[in-house]
């Protein structure tokens, strides 16, 4: 892990494409400004933990279940 000190309106670039500005420093808060590409998703880390669940369970679904939702008959 990169550990950086920084103070308010410095940035800090991660390639071309990702900048990371420091906005706002309070007590306990750091508010922070992300330019990125648009087709790079970017999520707080509670947010894409639950992402990553769904997609776990959407993933253990019974086909069959599935099949009979869709309406979409077995072809055996």
């Amino acid at each position: 892990m990169l550990v950086l000190t920084r103070k308010a309106d410095q940035t800090i670039n991660i390639g071309d494409d990702i900048r990371i500005k420091i906005l706002e420093i309070g007590n306990g808060y750091v508010k922070l400004g992300i330019e990125a590409p648009k087709e790079m998703p970017i999520y707080r880390e509670e947010l894409y933990e639950k992402l990553k669940q769904l997609n776990v369970e959407a993933a253990r679904i019974d086909i069959d279940k599935l099949r009979n939702f869709l309406g979409v008959k077995d072809k055996a």
